[in-house]
Formats: structure tokens, C-alpha cells, sequence
């Protein structure tokens, strides 16, 4: 069965009962919580502020905090405390070299997401300061849209570069990850699949994370 990581998406859980969600998906395989903070700036929704990570946070999953706001040097030491990877957009980081530094001088790993329309060679002046790439394939904002597939092309730009620089940096994949699309961006070089609406409204979770792992073996 494959080792990739599988990354629930929190934004498609029930808001009334996320201890229980979480508490669902670690128990059906889950690696990675995958947290979704937008400010109604970058993107048009608004989501969860760091209590609730702080919350979050004890309840046996890393966190894999996903910023999706303006001016993210700003929020950044909102989440430090509680990430285990902590992500900005290259879109919305004025000094990206500063953010990712300050991310990983607290210990943290620091991922750098890329918008569908953004090319991979915007990298290229920060791979020696990034851990994880997070391309998205679809716009970020809201969970249930349909996947860009055509966004396996850019993963696999992203993973030729991580092979040029001899480092391990994992590579994240975001938006309408489903067995029937998850193959196609493993086989393209990601190593994080997050996946929200799939997972979150499965009947079987644990079921719905095999299926998943076995999609791309």
C-alpha cells in the first residue's frame, strides 16, 4: 500500500462537532490535520482563528496549517505554537523569504502554496528555506470544487526542482483529491494528499482513506 500522507481537510467537517470529526479521521488512518485559516482578504471566506488550533492541537493529529490571508507575517506568530507545518501563499507574502525563516527558526516546517494560475518558477529564489509545497488544485476559498487535474504538470515541475536541490521537501496537492484523481498527482511527485468533501462525507472513513492509499499504489 502506498506510504503517502493522507491530510483531512477540516474545513468540510461538521463546525458543530470537531472533536468528534477529528477524533474520527485519526482513528480511520489520518496523518495530518490539514487547517484552512482565510481572512475574507485573500480569499472570500472567513474560518477559524488560533484558538481554535490551540484547541485542536491536543488532539493527536499534527496540524498542517494552511494561511490563506494578506499579509501572512502578520498572522504567522497567531499559529507558530501550534503547526507542525505552517503554509503562506506566495501570492499574499510581501518579504516570503522573512516569513519562511521566522516560520522555521520556532522549530516549525515552512510550505510555501502556489494558486492554479501561479507558475512553480516563482521558487526558485526560496527552495533552500521551504519544506513543503503546497500546489492547489483548485482556487482556494471553498472546499467541494471540482479538481484541476491539469495541475499534475506543475507538481511535477515542483518535484524536478526539489530533485535539484538534493533536499526533502514534501510535496502537498489541494482540492478534489479522490481516488479517482489522487493516482495521477502521486505519480507526478506529491507526497500530502489533503482531501475534505471525499473523506469528510465518506460512511466509512477508514475505508475512504484505503481507498485512497490504494489508488496510488
Amino acid at each position: 500500500m502506498s506510504n503517502i500522507k493522507v491530510a483531512p481537510s477540516l474545513l468540510s467537517a461538521d463546525p458543530l462537532n470537531l472533536e468528534a470529526e477529528v477524533a474520527s479521521v485519526k482513528d480511520a488512518g489520518a496523518d495530518l490535520l490539514h487547517l484552512d485559516i482565510m481572512d475574507g482578504c485573500f480569499v472570500p471566506n472567513l474560518t477559524y482563528g488560533p484558538h481554535v488550533a490551540e484547541s485542536l492541537y491536543g488532539l493527536g493529529l499534527p496540524l498542517d496549517i494552511h494561511l490563506m490571508v494578506k499579509d501572512p507575517d502578520r498572522i504567522v506568530p497567531l499559529f507558530l505554537p501550534w503547526a507542525a507545518y505552517l503554509t503562506v501563499h506566495v501570492e499574499a507574502a510581501a518579504h516570503l523569504h522573512r516569513v519562511l525563516q521566522n516560520i522555521r527558526d520556532h522549530g516549525v516546517k515552512a510550505g510555501v502554496a502556489l494558486n492554479p494560475a501561479t507558475p512553480p518558477e516563482c521558487l526558485s529564489y526560496v527552495m533552500d528555506l521551504v519544506d513543503l509545497v503546497v500546489v492547489m488544485a483548485v482556487n482556494p476559498g471553498w472546499g467541494g470544487q471540482k479538481c484541476l487535474t491539469g495541475m499534475a504538470r506543475k507538481v511535477q515541475a515542483v518535484r524536478d526542482m526539489v530533485q535539484a536541490t538534493g533536499r526533502m521537501v514534501e510535496i502537498q496537492v489541494d482540492g478534489g483529491v479522490t481516488p479517482e484523481t489522487a493516482g495521477l498527482f502521486v505519480k507526478a511527485g506529491a507526497t500530502i494528499l489533503v482531501s475534505g468533501s471525499y473523506l469528510f462525507k465518506a460512511p466509512d472513513r477508514r475505508t475512504a482513506i484505503i481507498a485512497l492509499r490504494e489508488s496510488t499504489s
